[in-house]
């Protein structure tokens, strides 16, 4: 063997790297040689894969843990459930103005942060971002907890601009952890596992959410919307996220290769953003949406409570309803998403849905109880349509631009719906300090999300989805929802088919 001549190339068990053989006799060992990197070399492929798949399967697992015990607090942290609704009409009596406004500060967290997530981005890993800005959150629903018995609940004025200071802030630290999740979740979850697994997680979720809005719901009307109620509410969604961003932290998640693309600046990652027409389509659906939903949205919870005389306990009981009839159906529509796309299913899905909330604009307290299979057949058919806005979204943001597309689309629907509420809160307020039929009052504002969203599916159909199906194909795949259809008076799609099986 010669010192210092040219390198040969070895495995990790016999390094040639500074050695070479001239004598006849070393041939046996240089064929050894051969012949072990030969074996060992599929053998580490092997081992890695295994270990790829394994690092999958615990993150799958973990992150779907991690969201059963996350949604507590995420559930409150919503500008419309049974909890915000009971704390600003019961506990803090507060005016429909103020309501409006308390219910657009999610939304405006949701625009305020496209000033800072992206710059995040660009520092700091998208998982390192979430956690922290989830663990900013936990802390102000801690601070929370701690100041509701020293706002002071006979003078509305105060407690409206100290609660609405402080959703303000609570959602911009939400509005930074979701953004990130969300460019955290593209990284690594395989294209092909996307609706499957999102559909399973989202109905054990629904589950989640069921337990916890019927727990919730029994405390407050229990213990008349005192603030300990309150208070223990808050105590039990800090404590179970506490463990949800431990487990998120522990994630052995691994980047796929489609997910790191190059380092653009921001003026070439907008520059690639408009040449998107898709993904601008879609905002601007999102947008139409938004205000649809969110115009008068806040104040279904509100009717309910003061004009059909409901209780904390009753609104819970809806929403298990509701959340029930999801995570019935959230697995037949993840598989519709993934056969025939996301558009598609959306719009079948929202027409089903608004339809029905045609019926809002009759209920009064002596037919209250159609609101029971209202509140079912919307969870049913809403499912869909939430779960495919995730995987769309998914599908036409530009890799090279991911976080700054998230954040564009979240900010943009999100300065819409923050004004929405606003706008309704006002008009409601309008109407009602001059017509006494306060019930009449809230049927004729409730027509406008329905036709409105309805017809926001023009576009949406016009979204340039790749590998989706033609409407048409969706509602024969169907067939179990469309037999329902006569018992909640969508008579005409009983008889209707829609779709014919292709021979193999």
């Amino acid at each position: 063997m010669l010192p210092d001549q040219p390198a040969r190339k070895g495995n990790r068990f016999f390094p040639l790297q500074h050695f070479r053989f001239n004598n006849p006799s070393h041939a046996p060992f240089i064929r050894f040689n051969r012949i072990l990197n030969a074996t060992t070399t599929p053998t580490l492929r092997a081992a890695s894969a295994t270990r790829r798949k394994s690092d999958l399967q615990r993150s799958l697992r973990l992150c779907t843990i991690d969201g059963l015990v996350a949604m507590p607090i995420v559930t409150i942290s919503l500008p419309v459930n049974v909890f915000m609704t009971a704390l600003v009409t019961k506990a803090f009596v507060l005016p429909k103005p103020d309501i409006g406004l308390l219910s657009a500060m999610p939304f405006l967290g949701n625009f305020i942060q496209i000033f800072i997530a992206p710059f995040l981005g660009r520092l700091h890993a998208s998982k390192a971002i979430s956690v922290v800005a989830a663990t900013l959150h936990l802390l102000l629903w801690l601070v929370l907890g701690v100041m509701l018995p020293f706002i002071p609940r006979d003078n509305p004025a105060v407690a409206a601009r100290w609660l609405i200071l402080w959703f303000l802030a609570s959602s911009c630290a939400a509005a930074i952890a979701g953004v990130a999740w969300s460019s955290w979740i593209q990284e690594w979850v395989p294209p092909r596992l996307r609706g499957k697994f999102f559909s399973r997680r989202n109905r054990l979720l629904q589950f989640s959410t069921l337990s916890f809005l019927f727990g919730a719901g029994w405390a407050l009307a229990h213990w008349d919307y005192a603030i300990p109620a309150f208070q223990l509410v808050v105590v039990v969604s800090v404590v179970l996220r506490v463990f949800s961003i431990r487990w998120q932290w522990q994630s052995p998640t691994r980047i796929l290769p489609h997910a790191t693309g190059p380092v653009l600046s921001l003026r070439k990652q907008v520059g690639v953003l408009r040449g998107s027409g898709s993904f601008l389509t879609f905002i601007a659906f999102g947008s139409a949406w938004s205000f649809a939903a969110n115009c008068f949205g806040p104040f279904y919870h509100v009717f309910m409570f003061e004009e059909l005389g409901f209780s904390a306990f009753d609104v819970g009981i809806l929403s298990v309803l509701a959340a029930f009839g999801g995570a019935l159906s959230l697995p037949a529509w993840g598989l519709l998403l993934d056969r025939f796309g996301n558009k598609s299913v959306m719009t079948v899905s929202l027409l089903l849905w608004q339809t029905m909330n045609f019926l809002w604009c009759f209920l009064e307290p002596a037919n209250r109880g159609l609101s029971y299979g209202m509140w079912v057949w919307g969870g049913m058919t809403s499912a869909g349509f939430v779960l495919g806005q995730f995987t769309i979204l998914l599908r036409l943001i530009p890799p090279e631009a991911k976080s700054l597309a998230i954040g564009l689309n979240l900010a943009i629907t999100s300065l819409v719906a923050a004004f929405a509420p606003v706008v309704g809160g006002a008009v409601l307020g309008w109407a009602l300090g001059r017509w006494p039929d306060a019930l009449a009052v809230y049927h004729v504002c409730f027509i406008f999300q329905p036709v409105a969203a309805i017809a926001g599916c023009i576009l949406l159909l016009r979204v340039a989805e790749p590998q989706a199906s033609p409407i048409e194909m969706v509602f024969g795949a169907m067939r179990n929802i469309r037999t329902l259809s006569g018992v909640f008076g969508l008579d005409f799609l009983v008889n209707y088919v829609f779709y014919r099986p292709q021979k193999r």
